[in-house]
């Protein structure tokens, strides 16, 4: 059995426990020991943010290789088009690579909580609300994709990771559930393995015993 904590970060705070300035950190909402967050989210981001006192689990839900699906919603400039949504399934080219395949699709604009400061609209111009889910932690990877296609995002939050959502909780308010996960167990290298076992000598050889490298025999 686990504990997490989930916790709703709230917009410009940072996803760490102390600062060199006087930016809003997680010590301003929380107050349990030892909990650590397992991944990021960005300054300017809002949403669901899990925290955990276990290194496994830390490493288990934050790691990429593990899949964890993470559920986004993006208030972008302009009524995104269909081939911008096909291209944000089929992948698009970052600057540190191409992303894998998200599920993306219009969404009404959600019931949430009112941000602040808003965002900034410009007259004249729509926006669009835009449910992405991805596998995968670029760096501010949902900002960049979007952007990519046409569509800047305005306001980002993120709804959930894998099951877990921020449903019933409003902004700084966090939640410590006790969970049983089936965290997969690190598999030993074979090649090196194979390799090591190549490279040792057979302590029952007379070579060995003897205290001689085995030599090669005469053809």
């Amino acid at each position: 059995m686990s504990q997490l904590l989930l916790f709703n970060k709230p917009f410009q705070v940072l996803t760490q426990f102390t600062t060199n300035d006087d930016k809003s950190t997680l010590a301003d909402y929380i107050n349990q020991p030892d909990f650590y967050a397992a991944g990021r989210l960005d300054y300017d981001s809002e949403g669901l943010l899990i925290l955990t006192n276990e290194g496994a689990v830390q490493h288990y839900l934050a790691n990429p290789k593990f899949k964890q699906e993470k559920t986004y919603w993006a208030q972008v400039e302009g009524e995104i088009t269909d081939s911008a949504l096909s291209a944000l399934r089929k992948g698009v080219e970052l600057k540190d690579g191409m992303t894998r395949p998200a599920k993306a699709k219009v969404i009404e604009e959600p019931n949430i909580w009112p941000r602040n400061p808003p965002i900034r609209e410009r007259k004249n111009q729509p926006t669009s609300w835009v449910e992405l889910k991805i596998t995968e932690g670029k760096n501010r990877q949902v900002r960049r994709m979007t952007a990519s296609v046409g569509f800047p995002t305005l306001r980002l939050i993120r709804y959930a990771i894998g099951d877990w959502t921020l449903d019933g909780l409003q902004p700084g308010e966090n939640n410590l559930i006790d969970v049983t996960l089936n965290i997969p167990k690190k598999q030993p290298d074979r090649r090196s393995a194979n390799i090591k076992s190549r490279r040792t000598p057979n302590k029952n050889s007379r070579s060995h015993r003897n205290g001689k490298k085995p030599t090669r025999p005469s053809r």
